[in-house]
């Protein structure tokens, strides 16, 4: 019974990493290649079931930032896809492991320009550079083995279930939503980061999160969200300002244009 934990304990140790840009350690219990094989699966089954967007008109700025992000991103062992999903309510993207990434219609009128766009693919290539999905993964790995240790050594029996419940809860509350806030600041700074050194003014990442707080509803408790709220994030980002403002200096600036919709809304 006790070499349980002690295992527990020993992959804790040997498994730590540090994230790119901020340095923060780790834990990584999944391979890069089981990651990105579970990513790219992922991947494929959202779009099974979602209309895809082929109009070069609504695709191309989406695959245009993404790659200025992807090259400074520098990882050419991901296999980069960006796709855009037709649905206009969900304001929305996502990047899955591996490079898999996916705008939803409904962000645009929020992103409004290019610049936006990068707010958005800057956060989302953020996690995945970041491996956010391993490290939660990990952790998921870990908590889980913790519940299994805590069964075994309770026995069976209604009071077991009632501690094991509120097992499950500690380990929601206390490692795993703080975890997933962490990694939405992580994502916020090193999406910062890399739209900057991708030409992309950072200032408006501010702007991007002030509109999308504009069309946001109640948020829930900063306690139970897994993102920080809009008060802490924009916080944030005027504090990592000053870091992301030299790459921008030092890039080549990219064109700031209107989305498709956007664009043709101005023009009404």
């Amino acid at each position: 019974m006790g070499r349980g934990p002690l295992v527990v304990g020993l992959l804790v140790v040997v498994a730590c990493a540090s994230a790119p840009y901020t340095h923060r350690s780790q834990l990584m219990l999944v391979s890069a290649d089981e990651e990105a094989k579970l990513g790219a699966q992922a991947y494929q089954e959202v779009l099974a079931k979602s209309r895809i967007v082929k109009s070069s008109a609504v695709v191309q700025p989406v695959e245009a930032v993404g790659q200025r992000i992807e090259r400074v991103v520098n990882r050419p062992d991901y296999h980069w896809q960006f796709t855009v999903i037709d649905d206009p309510r969900q304001q929305n993207a996502f990047a899955l492991p591996g490079g898999k990434v996916a705008v939803y219609t409904g962000i645009f009128p929020v992103a409004r320009s290019t610049a936006g766009l990068a707010v958005v693919l800057g956060h989302e290539i953020g996690h995945v550079v970041a491996r956010h999905g391993a490290e939660r993964m990990s952790q998921g790995l870990v908590a889980q083995a913790g519940g299994s240790l805590l069964g075994a050594m309770l026995g069976g029996g209604p009071g077991a279930n009632a501690i094991l419940a509120a097992y499950g809860l500690g380990a929601q509350v206390g490692v795993l939503l703080p975890f997933s806030r962490t990694q939405e600041s992580e994502a916020d700074h090193i999406g910062l980061l890399l739209m900057s050194r991708a030409g992309y003014d950072p200032n408006a990442a501010l702007a991007f999160w002030q509109r999308m707080e504009r069309t946001g509803g109640s948020e829930p408790p900063q306690f139970m969200a897994t993102h920080p709220s809009h008060g802490t994030r924009e916080q944030q980002l005027r504090e990592w300002l000053p870091e992301a403002l030299p790459y921008f200096a030092a890039a080549t600036p990219a064109s700031d244009e209107l989305l498709p919709g956007v664009a043709a809304a101005a023009t009404h």
